[in-house]
Parts: structure tokens; sequence; C-alpha cells
């Protein structure tokens, strides 16, 4: 059975109602007695699949990530060699002296 969100337009009361899907939408406010009550829209509840069949990439093993972590640092020591490359040549200097 859902929690539904429930407010009041007349006197502001919000509260969470615990109900079936079949029973109808309640109406009347618990606090005021005014027909003014409204169910509120929820976000809903996430559905995690787990188990054989499903995307590999959803839970990857522990194997797996560690192996992608040293992939990611030998691209970046692959990337700081390279940049080092260029940074090691000398620029000629642009800069005019005063005479």
């Amino acid at each position: 059975m859902p929690t539904y969100d429930y407010e009041c337009d007349a006197c502001g009361h919000e509260f969470e109602l615990f109900q079936p899907i079949s029973e109808a939408v309640k109406r009347k406010c618990p606090k005021c007695g005014k027909l003014k009550l409204r169910r509120l829209f929820g976000t809903g509840a996430a559905v995690v699949f787990k188990g054989s069949g499903f995307y590999e990439t959803d839970y990857r093993s522990e194997s797996y990530k560690k192996g992608a972590e040293k992939e990611k640092k030998s691209h970046e020591k692959a990337k700081e060699k390279k940049s080092d490359k260029g940074n090691s040549e000398k620029k000629p200097s642009s800069k005019k002296s005063e005479d």
C-alpha cells in the first residue's frame, strides 16, 4: 500500500496517509472538516533491478572498478608526459631590451 501526501486548501494542513490504491481519494480535512482536501503528486519510489539479466554497466564488480581506475591513471600519466614535452621546449623571448 502506498503512502499519499494530502494538503487542505482551506487551512493549509499537510499530512501523509497510508491507504490502498483502490481506496477513493479523501476529500474532507481531518483538522478543519472542510471539503478542500487534495492529494499531492509524489516523487514515487525508485526501482532497482539486481541480479543476472540486466545491464552489466549498472552494477559493476569490484574487479572491474579497480581495472577501470588503473586504466584512468595510466591515461592521466600519458597525458602529463605529453604536456611536459610541450613545455620543455624553449620558446624565444618576445621581450625587447631597452637601451
